[in-house]
């Protein structure tokens, strides 16, 4: 398989960042919409208080004049008539409109808060299978290198000028696939007889019987199975957080011989998918104020990878009960919370780790009510 690190290559289309088109800006435009109309009908209530005061003044001071007032008092009369029903007029008027404007704006923030979501969790789901697709190729190299001669021949013929031979392999090898810390062949015993970075790491001599990579490698069935360890840190490593790929050396390096030991890889977990997590292509505004978080969990939803490092700190971010394959939430404080759990690629099966996207909500967001599923 070719050697190439993980790349976050998201092709997701991104949200415009035009405000004069943005769906927030549509939901402020109706916002502004229901303040001016109350702003006007206040003000021609105002207008209309101030003509029947006049006209009530108006009446009072035709009363006085008598009989030659009483033409003066029919038309003071009128138009404090007009005037309420101005008044009248307007304040249906502000009702409706505001009222309008009103449900305009929380179905404008329903939908922005869907479509939201919804982006997310697409994001989420790619995010994931970036990672699933560049540790398919993991699964790849450790069935590969297995058959090398030089790791059977170490297995086969056990000796120093074996081990030594294999160890230069894993060396040359360890220099074209930068992205592994290193490579180990351990004997049926679980006894590491050679590996590729001796100066680097001291793991010959070493056992690694009760590791679970180790015992399920060796318990294969068929050259084309592997093990997988989920992502842990690894004492011999100098406690670096690896993904441990391996499968067993079989005899004559054919696909169904005896297991003779086992070939390890240590992918180098932590720059490889942090490239993931802080490349996602998120909008300026998502960027703003760190508001938006990448993270993936395994399957015990413990943090593995983190576009902010203190969200390390958490140790795990468990989601809510209920949750399903892909979706979207909001949580209590108001953040959203988007996932897409591993689909697995092609012979990798997912692991059960999750894509997450947390984003801190701004001044239109509302509850999120409905849950994705795919």
């Amino acid at each position: 398989m070719p050697n190439r690190p993980i790349i976050a290559a998201n092709t997701l289309p991104t949200a415009g960042n035009d405000l004069d088109t943005s769906p927030e800006t549509i939901i402020a435009l109706a916002r502004e919409v229901a303040e001016v109309s109350a702003q006007r009908t206040s003000a021609i209530g105002d207008i209309t208080r101030r003509t029947k005061i006049l006209a009530l003044n108006a009446k009072i001071e035709a009363a006085r004049a008598g009989i030659h007032g009483a033409g003066f008092g029919v038309v003071a009369a009128e138009v404090q008539s007009i005037s309420a029903e101005i008044d009248t007029a307007a304040q249906g008027m502000r009702d409706q409109i505001v009222g309008s404007a009103n449900r305009l704006h929380q179905l404008g923030q329903d939908l922005v808060g869907s479509m939201r979501g919804q982006r997310l969790a697409d994001l989420a789901l790619n995010m994931i299978d970036i990672i699933d697709r560049n540790l398919y190729e993991r699964s790849c190299d450790v069935r590969w290198w297995a058959t090398d001669s030089a790791m059977v021949q170490a297995l086969e013929n056990p000796g120093a000028a074996t081990a030594d031979h294999a160890a230069a392999r894993a060396g040359v090898i360890l220099k074209s696939y930068t992205v592994y810390l290193d490579i180990w062949i351990a004997d049926a015993q679980g006894r590491v007889i050679a590996n590729g970075r001796p100066d680097q790491y001291r793991a010959r001599g070493q056992s690694v019987a009760q590791e679970s990579w180790f015992r399920d490698a060796m318990a294969t069935r068929s050259g084309s199975e592997f093990a997988v360890a989920d992502v842990a840190s690894n004492t011999l490593l100098n406690g670096q957080p690896v993904a441990t790929y391996a499968t067993a050396i079989r005899a004559g390096g054919e696909e169904n011989g005896r297991p003779l030991g086992v070939l390890g890889i240590f992918f180098d977990w932590a720059p490889q998918a942090g490239t993931v997590v802080k490349s996602v292509r998120l909008t300026d505004e998502e960027k703003q104020e760190d508001r938006t978080k990448c993270l993936i969990v395994d399957s015990k939803f413990r943090i593995i990878a983190a576009s902010d490092e203190a969200m390390f700190t958490l140790g795990h971010y468990p989601l809510k009960p209920g949750h399903r394959d892909m979706g979207y939430y909001q949580a209590e404080d108001g953040t959203i919370v988007a996932y897409a759990l591993t689909p697995g690629y092609e012979t990798y099966r997912g692991l059960g780790w999750y894509g997450l996207i947390l984003q801190r909500p701004i001044e239109t967001d509302t509850p999120v009510r409905s849950d994705l599923r795919h």
